[in-house]
């Protein structure tokens, strides 16, 4: 049986070809003869209780100047799918949330989603992680400014963070004394509106900020190290970041231990979470990032283990 796959992603026409995730699953896809429908958020639509989307049936290419090509526009019921995957990034907004009322519809009705609806609303990429405290540097979410000053107090030196960024945007460093603190808190929080992340800082993201990717629980045994460039606290590729694909750590592994039974039991089947050094800082289930970077430097093939996985729960 032809599996028939949709993909629910930003325009394709503009993502960077040489690092593109997406892309790298939908190449795997297309070597085991998937039908691949191509969606973007504004393409999908519920009636009378039933999930919809104008489709384009897709080809991809590995061809850095020529990498898709669609066909004719199909409208189809969302259950006539067999898998979705939900690649769209973020930020996470309504339009966000939105998507997956629709996409919870289509689940319903036997599609499998990767990742599940749910549980993209309900693991924010930031706050997820504290779920797991033995694995979090020590941390703090809150509003309150004299709260987050407290903590400022007793850890000297702290990172303070959005619960809603991405591609290190909005990340400061701030040491005890610094005389920007208040602006900065006043910025993020929204004059005290808007709960934000304090962690302690940790000394070792100079040596890199490690993506580990894991499919329905399981790690893949290399991971990219993002390494901030001078004078940068960011290792962010986003932020000017370089990546090196370096192997799991023993620590690397009990962390993996630690999360996984939690992501398989709410379906977050593709899943990448951040190490700096000893420390879990984040767990992101929207659309990880770096299979096109630790594949060509190691001989996985990370999209056929996870289109693998993905043939295993249709059956």
């Amino acid at each position: 049986m032809t599996i028939k796959l949709g993909v629910i992603m930003d325009p394709i026409h503009a993502i960077k070809f040489e690092k593109d995730s997406t892309l790298a699953m939908l190449i795997e896809a297309q070597n085991r003869q998937y039908q691949i429908y191509y969606m973007e958020q504004k393409d999908l639509f519920s009636q009378q209780g039933k999930s919809f989307a104008s489709t384009r049936p897709l080809k991809v290419f590995d061809n850095k100047t020529s990498w898709f090509e669609f066909g004719t526009p199909e409208v189809i019921s969302l259950d006539q799918l067999d898998v979705i995957l939900m690649r769209k990034d973020p930020p996470f907004d309504m339009n966000f949330i939105y998507t997956t009322y629709l996409l919870d519809e289509a689940e319903k009705s036997g599609c499998l989603i990767v990742n599940k609806p749910q549980s993209l609303r309900d693991c924010n990429e930031k706050f997820f992680a504290t779920e797991f405290p033995q694995c979090c540097p020590a941390l703090l979410v809150s509003q309150d400014h004299s709260r987050i000053l407290e903590f400022i107090k007793q850890h000297k030196d702290v990172v303070v963070k959005p619960l809603d960024g991405m591609g290190g945007q909005s990340i400061f460093r701030i040491k005890q004394g610094d005389p920007n603190t208040n602006v900065i808190l006043e910025t993020l929080t929204q004059n005290g509106q808007t709960p934000i992340m304090t962690q302690d800082f940790i000394p070792k993201v100079s040596a890199g900020d490690k993506r580990i990717l894991l499919i329905n629980g399981k790690p893949i045994s290399s991971g990219l190290l993002r390494i901030p460039a001078k004078g940068e606290l960011r290792g962010n590729l986003a932020a000017g970041g370089t990546g090196k694909v370096a192997p799991l750590t023993e620590r690397d592994y009990w962390i993996c231990e630690q999360v996984a039974p939690t992501l398989v039991a709410k379906g977050l089947i593709f899943v990448g979470i951040d190490v700096i050094g000893d420390f879990l800082t984040e767990i992101n289930v929207t659309s990880p990032t770096c299979i096109r970077e630790i594949d060509k430097s190691t001989k996985l093939n990370i999209s056929s283990t996870l289109m693998d996985c993905i043939e295993l729960q249709l059956n």
